[in-house]
């Protein structure tokens, strides 16, 4: 019989659930690895994977880990958690926005049609 530890944990717990499966999330796109070869690789079913990486409390340290070894062999949870994995540094870089700058007047007459 499952057990629902929702009622059990206090908010800032909850939030911390939720966070670390953001942050296998992050990590398994910024290695480029669908969900469902992640969970193949750790001996997961995709949903338990979906549900993983929502931060649900029913998953046990075991899945965790082993999924977390599934998309990155090696690295640590204490490295997850850090957030100081090369291809999480590389997703953040992508993903950061860049100011574009303003076309000169030539510029823009170059490209008037």
């Amino acid at each position: 019989m499952k057990r629902n530890e929702q009622p059990l944990m206090s908010p800032e717990r909850l939030l911390e659930a939720r966070q670390l499966g953001e942050k296998l999330a992050r990590l398994r796109m910024a290695r480029r690895i669908r969900q469902a070869d992640a969970a193949t690789r750790a001996g997961i079913s995709r949903s338990t994977a979906v549900l993983l990486e929502k931060g649900d409390l029913s998953r046990t340290l075991a899945q965790i880990l082993r999924y977390l070894d599934a998309i990155a062999p090696g690295v640590s949870l204490l490295s997850l958690l850090k957030e100081d994995d090369p291809s999480l540094l590389a997703l953040a870089a992508r993903e950061a926005t860049q100011r574009v700058r303003e076309l000169s007047k030539a510029e823009l007459q170059r490209l008037d049609f």
